[in-house]
């Protein structure tokens, strides 16, 4: 199985496993990080700045951002695909970047949860958004000039990301930049 030059290529050209893999391991992630550091009680104890949707929201808006920035990466990597059966790499040079901007993006946006629930740093967890929030821009960049479709598929989950930074931020400042230790002193967690 061929692969570019981050992930096997058989995972951008199959719109299924596009959609699928990053939806699967985000979950993944996600359940293991609820698993080792008590996410929800945690989560209920944050001071948290306004417009903070409730924790249940969280799971159906990252399967919907997953899943078409999945498409969107098989949509770019289809379009950027050379035909011709002269071309020495069956893939354009700007779809090789932007795949390997897809992938970093994609370990930068699973870093983030273990890095505020798991390690209970917001300021860690702030400073991986920053760096998410640029090569989640640097891709928007590349799409917009190859591929529209694919660009207009993450808008959404830049501006969630936008969202998110602004309350990654709030709570680091509102919870003094601790969460968990030394908080509600007189409050169990569970």
């Amino acid at each position: 199985m061929p692969w570019s030059t981050v992930l096997p290529q058989a995972v951008f050209t199959s719109p299924l496993l596009s959609v699928a893999a990053p939806i699967a391991a985000g979950t993944f992630i996600g359940f293991q990080t609820n698993k080792q550091s008590r996410t929800k009680s945690v989560y209920r104890n944050l001071q948290k700045p306004p417009l903070y949707p409730p924790a249940w929201l969280f799971g159906p808006v990252w399967t919907i951002l997953y899943g078409l920035m999945g498409f969107a990466a098989h949509h770019a990597t289809v379009t950027g695909t050379t035909v011709s059966p002269l071309a020495s790499a069956p893939l354009q040079e700007w779809t090789v970047h932007s795949q390997g901007l897809y992938a970093s993006q994609l370990l930068l946006n699973y870093l983030w949860m273990p890095l505020f629930f798991g390690l209970r740093k917001p300021a860690w967890a702030l400073a991986d958004m920053l760096l998410l929030g640029g090569n989640v821009a640097a891709l928007m960049h590349s799409w917009y000039q190859h591929d529209r479709p694919a660009f207009w598929m993450l808008v959404p989950y830049a501006a969630w990301l936008g969202f998110a930074t602004y309350l990654n931020a709030g709570v680091g400042v509102l919870n003094r930049w601790t969460i968990g230790e030394g908080q509600g002193e007189g409050e169990k967690e569970e």
